[in-house]
């Protein structure tokens, strides 16, 4: 429960005590956007990075020099976890965008950092807007800021993390769209960090994993419509394989 407490705190502090820095960053952007971006990621970074320290958790990553360094990419991951967003978002080069739900927008200082770095807000039930924030986030690709998606649409809460909730096929015309590389991320054994056992905290080791660029440019229409599945079965295969890793039993 210690582990807990002390990351609540840190999440509190965090937002409480950077007030000033959101000011100050609000100015710098005025003159030097680029300058006030990367100093909110890297300070963000470097929170979630102590926030993984504190609660214990031991990262084994692989293939991380699939990611390119020189232009935006698609994000696509499987998702058990809150601590998903943590483990990714501290190891993006360059500025990301993460679509999150809409309901986060109900917490003042947290929406305004999410805000600050890109992050966009789907209402899951208003296919309308859910259009937008794909068009936005196309934008975003065509202005050099990746995107993070769980395409699966909230977290899958079902006993075994090979068992994935459908991807949505939605969520890859942000890929299709830009001809921007998709990067599959498998993220295994990540519940055992909190949702596990709720509302404890325990150290953990878990495995992230980034796939091979897939380039949907290099794809038939019908290839393309079929993405979300084809990137599903690329990340169990892979959730599969680092079960042994992980620490997993069969």
């Amino acid at each position: 429960m210690l582990r807990f407490i002390l990351v609540c705190i840190i999440v509190l502090l965090f937002l409480i005590l950077t007030i000033p820095v959101l000011a100050i960053e609000w100015i710098i952007g005025k003159f030097r956007p680029m300058a006030r971006d990367i100093s909110s990621l890297r300070i963000v970074q470097g929170v979630f990075k102590l926030i993984l320290w504190v609660s214990g958790t031991r990262v084994t990553v692989i293939g991380q020099e699939h990611v390119p360094k020189d232009t935006p990419v698609l994000y696509i991951a499987n998702h058990r976890s809150y601590f998903d967003i943590l483990l990714t978002y501290c190891r993006c080069p360059g500025l990301t965008g993460y679509v999150a739900k809409k309901e986060m927008l109900r917490y003042p200082l947290l929406r305004t950092w999410m805000k600050r770095l890109y992050c966009l807000f789907l209402d899951r039930k208003d296919i309308r807007q859910g259009l937008q924030t794909i068009l936005t986030a196309v934008d975003y690709i065509r202005q050099g800021i990746s995107i993070c998606i769980f395409p699966e649409g909230t977290r899958s809460v079902n006993e075994s993390e090979l068992d994935m909730l459908p991807f949505h096929e939605g969520s890859f015309k942000i890929a299709t769209k830009t001809g921007c590389p998709i990067i599959p991320i498998s993220l295994s054994n990540t519940q055992e960090i909190f949702e596990a056992h709720l509302p404890k905290i325990r150290p953990a080791h878990v495995v992230l994993e980034y796939g091979e660029p897939i380039y949907p440019a290099d794809m038939s229409r019908q290839e393309q419509k079929q993405l979300g599945a084809m990137t599903q079965n690329l990340i169990r295969e892979t959730l599969m394989k680092n079960r042994s890793i992980a620490g997993q039993t069969e």
